[in-house]
């Protein structure tokens, strides 16, 4: 495995994949899971949904993995062949043995890999956090090969984040560990009930895997403007990543053909699990 992305130790490893395997094991849905060859590793890509139906991919936040659309997966997928991906170079079943993704260039053509692999001429994109600006990023990237983007509380994309939400993050990148991921994820979320599978395997890889994150840099507002992929973007009206009306303000100045929608009780970390029953109408509606 690249130097730039591993586990800190096997115990670590099989650790995190005893918690990925065991949530994946409880997803409703009867899933496929393909490890694609690209440039940069092998991506695993976990699949359900009927084969003959349009692709729809989804993409987790940073170090949540695809176990994260746990909840979704089961309505989604009764309309889409859904396709979720652990993001190379970050916590999950991907495998950064190859080229380092080093910046967004890098990012958008190992998404063109991975569709061109599972054979995807078009499909819409679903994220959370920083799979939503993946999501966007790629939309931007290859507007031909996106039929529609769904925002779920996207961070980097249309504002930065609060300084307290760094400062809170800030021990699991200096001094990583499960308390402190427990402990920033509790803060976050108010102390609201998250999936303690999802959450095993979320503190697990955050403690036991150094990723490779590329930076995820803002597009420019007049890139925004001339878009013409359909974008939802859903917020969470209690998220402490940034400042909600804030955000809101800046997708409609930036992209006014953008629907919006705010979650009344979601925070940024409860999403996509605590709220699918909200989310999955919403994403349902908008790509129909």
């Amino acid at each position: 495995m690249s130097a730039a992305a591993r586990f800190r130790s096997s115990e670590a490893e099989e650790r995190f994949l005893s918690a990925y395997d065991a949530v994946l094991g409880s997803w409703p849905v009867q899933v496929e899971s393909v490890d694609v060859p690209t440039t940069y590793g092998t991506t695993r890509v976990n699949s359900c949904g009927p084969h003959d139906a349009p692709a729809l991919v989804l993409l987790p936040g940073g170090g949540a993995t695809s176990t994260v659309w746990l909840a979704d997966v089961e309505r989604l997928s009764a309309r889409y062949r859904v396709h979720a991906v652990d993001t190379i170079g970050q916590a999950g079943r991907s495998i950064a043995d190859g080229r380092v993704a080093r910046d967004t260039g890098d990012l958008t053509a190992w998404l063109d890999e991975v569709l061109g692999e599972l054979g995807i001429e078009r499909a819409a994109f679903c994220g959370h956090s920083y799979g939503a600006w993946l999501s966007l990023t790629y939309a931007l990237h290859a507007p031909q090969r996106v039929s529609g983007a769904v925002l779920l509380d996207p961070t980097r994309c249309f504002g930065g984040y609060r300084a307290q939400y760094l400062l809170r993050a800030a021990p699991l990148f200096l001094k990583p560990g499960e308390r402190a991921a427990r402990g920033f994820l509790e803060w976050e979320t108010g102390g609201a009930t998250v999936d303690e599978g999802w959450l095993e395997v979320t503190v697990r890889g955050t403690a036991g895997y150094v990723p490779k994150i590329v930076d995820p840099r803002p597009p420019g507002p007049e890139l925004l403007r001339r878009s013409v992929v359909p974008l939802l973007v859903v917020l969470a009206a209690r998220s402490r990543a940034h400042d909600t009306r804030t955000i809101r303000e800046r997708v409609r100045e930036r992209a006014p053909h953008a629907r919006i929608h705010v979650l009344p009780t979601a925070t940024h970390h409860t999403l996509p699990l605590a709220h699918a029953q909200e989310i999955d109408p919403l994403v349902l509606d908008f790509l129909a």
